[in-house]
């Protein structure tokens, strides 16, 4: 197999492992790190994946077509590169059908804010475009990373499943699987999976993802397990057998090597590249510098947390960028950039005219952190406790349902068998003629 070639934007693997060595961000499917109080230098990062960053021509394009504002999280760059998204636009503005495809690797019982962003953006999305939605639950994967049975994987992922859909997603457009409950039952995602296995070898997914001799071969194989729900072709309830109907995901920019590889081995399979979007990164109470994680309950708010719960983590752990005395914070102002109940602002508050006031008299010294935390305070209440509640009417078999492979509301016409194609072709050729 050659090098993936850098067309339509794809990173070949050698220039990605020479390019992680020389920058400080590291950045991959299983660590986030950075030595900046700012965060991760994503404009280093587009260059390093070889992605495209969004920018005016393609909002205002996104506006013209759907006729809405774009999510605050597009205007705002939290959703900032993208891998073909014109292509999707130029679908959209031709009637013609694509789906979206993410996915959430159950790690805990419940998902915190960070996990909660891909979804928000994916549900609007689908009500923008109104198209399919899969998600896949990565259980198995977590079971080989983590030191978790794979039964505690499996009940994870049915748990996070309500997380993800108390966000609001419609049953009759969206399909959930757990990778150990669907695989095993779904002849066409495992074929698919084999014919992504045969097309990368050891060494390129130990040049994509830095796999060690040490390393259980499950986690070699595992990247043909994600790319294969980028074809239409592994859901035949949902479309029908079609294998043309394009895919758009929208993701974590650490979530990219595995997409870089599916690229690379689609044109092979006879399937279309994915369309991507990638978001940045959703920074822990701490700070930038440190790492959210599931275990770790004061690194974030979780959508199971209380009122109470929420007010105390954020007055006590979410690092302020204000001044250490209110005479110096007053004299100095406050550094926004670094501020994590301020940067949660640009994520949860949707109003621009009063983010943008609040940026202007914290900046200025004006307004103190107490103030700017409880605007935040009050945001996440009232976000949580709705998230919390629609979670709590959930019954375990609604989630059986989103669960369960299905047709879903949109109607596919079934492939044109080859003969047909000829026929087809010979006739417009003699009309030519």
């Amino acid at each position: 197999m050659t090098e993936p070639t850098q067309e339509m934007g794809d990173m070949s693997i050698k220039d990605d492992k020479m390019e992680a060595v020389e920058e400080d961000d590291i950045v991959n499917p299983w660590e986030v790190a950075t030595s900046s109080a700012k965060g991760v230098d994503y404009d280093k990062l587009i260059k390093r994946f070889g992605s495209t960053k969004i920018d005016d021509a393609l909002l205002q394009r996104i506006e013209k077509l759907t006729g809405k504002p774009v999510h605050h999280l597009l205007r705002r760059g939290k959703f900032f590169s993208q891998r073909d998204m014109h292509m999707i636009l130029d679908l959209y503005e031709q009637k013609k059908p694509f789906y979206l495809y993410t996915g959430r690797g159950p790690s805990s019982d419940s998902m915190h804010m960070g996990h909660l962003i891909p979804f928000i953006f994916t549900k609007w999305l689908q009500d923008t475009f109104d198209v399919p939605l899969v998600i896949q639950l990565t259980d198995d994967e977590k079971y080989l990373w983590k030191d978790l049975t794979l039964e505690q994987a499996n009940h994870m992922a049915f748990e996070n499943a309500k997380d993800i859909i108390a966000c609001g997603f419609d049953i009759e457009k969206t399909f959930i699987f757990s990778d150990l409950d669907f695989i095993s039952n779904s002849p066409a995602f495992y074929r698919n999976m084999c014919r992504v296995q045969k097309l990368v070898t050891y060494n390129q997914v130990k040049g994509i993802f830095g796999f060690g001799d040490s390393d259980c071969i499950g986690k070699i194989s595992f990247p043909a397990i994600q790319a294969s729900p980028s074809f239409s072709s592994s859901f035949p309830e949902i479309f029908n057998g079609r294998s043309d109907i394009p895919c758009l995901i929208p993701c974590a920019i650490d979530q990219d090597p595995y997409f870089r590889m599916t690229r690379d081995v689609a044109p092979r399979m006879n399937h279309l590249k994915p369309a991507l979007i990638h978001s940045t990164f959703f920074p822990a109470l701490q700070g930038a510098q440190t790492k959210m994680s599931a275990s770790d309950s004061s690194s974030s708010i979780f959508v199971t947390d209380s009122d109470k719960q929420i007010k105390d983590k954020i007055n006590k752990y979410a690092f302020s960028g204000g001044g250490a005395t209110v005479e110096e914070h007053k004299e100095k102002g406050g550094n926004c950039d670094v501020d994590v109940a301020f940067q949660y602002l640009t994520f949860f508050m949707e109003d621009d005219d009063r983010l943008e006031e609040i940026k202007k008299t914290y900046s200025s010294g004006e307004l103190l952190t107490g103030f700017l935390k409880k605007e935040l305070i009050e945001i996440l209440q009232k976000l949580v406790g709705e998230h919390r509640q629609r979670r709590a009417d959930l019954t375990d078999d609604v989630v059986r349902q989103f669960m369960t492979p299905r047709k879903l509301k949109y109607d596919f016409p079934p492939p044109t068998p080859p003969s047909d194609k000829k026929k087809k072709k010979k006739q417009k050729n003699s009309k030519a003629v």
